[in-house]
């Protein structure tokens, strides 16, 4: 699992400060979510392919592998409009399904919608390490660290529950337990391996706030951090961009002269 998201090349978007990442794809988003000119979203579509397709660092095998849930998403969204949307200018209709300019357009503004959203958000997933990021609301948006440093001790757990569900595993092969089929297997193995699980869980869980205690997390006093993070000129690079990409979808916004 860690080796499909291990990047061939590390590019210049890593480099670009966690804190400002993620607050600049989140007004990305919501940028795209009100916006209602498929023109102006087909071309932040393509921008954002760009940025993903392009800078990401990841081979096109583990890229196309990752988009397919975005294309999935983009064609049942925006079929399901086309198909079923309402529309004064109807081309062809056929009991529930009727087709019209309207709802073709909707639809490829819904779909186009769903693909922005889909790269933007697998863009940050790719290019940002989780820790780095946590490490980067505590310095630069003065997350309280009781909060992230939580996450961050859910996040580093995670391994160790899935080498349990395999040890797990392993243990009831070398028994050779057999579960029945239909409900009462799947029911079978929930209490066979989820049982256990959770109760190794709460007591990690028990042993992470003892330890969180003890080092005085509930406290509001100034604390050091083992990775600082700061601003660079790749954060300035990273505002030209995106400040290019959105002036280059106003634009070139003629190119397709429909406006919803």
């Amino acid at each position: 699992m860690q080796e499909l998201f291990t990047p061939i090349k590390e590019t210049w978007i890593y480099r670009v400060n966690p804190a400002l990442k993620f607050v600049l794809f989140f007004l990305l988003l919501l940028i795209v979510l009100f916006q209602r000119n498929l023109p102006f979203v087909f071309h932040l579509t393509v921008l954002y392919g760009i940025l993903l397709y392009g800078w990401s660092g990841y081979s096109w095998k583990k890229l196309s592998l990752f988009s397919i849930p975005m294309v999935l998403s983009f064609f049942s969204s925006a079929l399901t409009m086309i198909l079923f949307g309402k529309g004064v200018h109807v081309w062809w209709s056929w009991g529930l399904i009727k087709i019209s300019e309207e709802s073709i357009y909707h639809g490829l503004l819904l779909g186009c919608k769903t693909l922005c959203f889909g790269m933007i958000s697998l863009t940050f997933l790719l290019t940002t390490r989780p820790i780095m990021l946590f490490y980067a609301l505590m310095q630069q948006c003065r997350l309280t660290p009781k909060y992230a440093y939580s996450f961050i001790a859910s996040i580093r757990l995670l391994p160790m529950v899935v080498e349990e569900l395999k040890t797990r595993s392993d243990a009831l092969k070398v028994r050779r337990v057999h579960f029945s089929g239909g409900i009462k297997g799947g029911y079978e193995r929930l209490r066979m391996f989820m049982v256990p699980l959770f109760a190794q869980s709460i007591r990690r869980a028990q042993r992470v706030a003892v330890a969180m205690e003890a080092k005085r997390f509930q406290m509001n006093a100034s604390r050091t951090y083992y990775y600082p993070t700061i601003y660079t000129k790749m954060d300035i690079v990273f505002l030209t961009v995106v400040a290019i990409s959105l002036f280059s979808a106003y634009f070139f916004i003629g190119i397709i002269p429909y406006k919803i």
